[in-house]
């Protein structure tokens, strides 16, 4: 059974940082590609980051560059999102996506319709 399990999510004052984990299992996590999103209430849900496989490529949306840093352990078949000076604009549930991975992975990295599968989110509140 396929599974992305996200964790890490809470309230966080503005500027502080939280770190969100993806765990995958029932597939070959190495051959995904992996894209976070947010969906604040009211709004679409939109691309936060990717990290590419194999060659690990990493995308951001412009409101995070800088603020937020993705990564990926192979080993522990899981992908972090470091999430620093966060705003209360950052408010959303957050979850995590795979795609196989092909040559062109990432040219549409903040496309959801490029996604295999989903996981179910964790919320993040920024409070001010």
């Amino acid at each position: 059974e396929v599974q992305l399990v996200e964790s890490g999510g809470g309230l966080v004052q503005a500027g502080g940082s939280l770190r969100l984990s993806c765990a995958a299992s029932g597939f070959t996590f190495d051959d995904y590609t992996i894209g976070w999103f947010r969906q604040a209430p009211g709004k679409e849900r939109e691309g936060v980051s990717c990290i590419t496989s194999p060659d690990g490529r990493l995308y951001y949306a412009d409101s995070v560059k800088g603020r937020f840093t993705i990564s990926r352990d192979n080993a522990k078949n899981t992908v972090y999102l470091q999430m620093n000076s966060l705003k209360p604009e950052d408010t959303a549930v957050y979850v995590c996506a795979a795609e196989r991975a092909h040559p062109s992975s990432g040219s549409r990295w903040s496309d959801i319709k490029m996604y295999d599968y989903w996981g179910q989110g964790t919320q993040v509140t920024v409070s001010s």
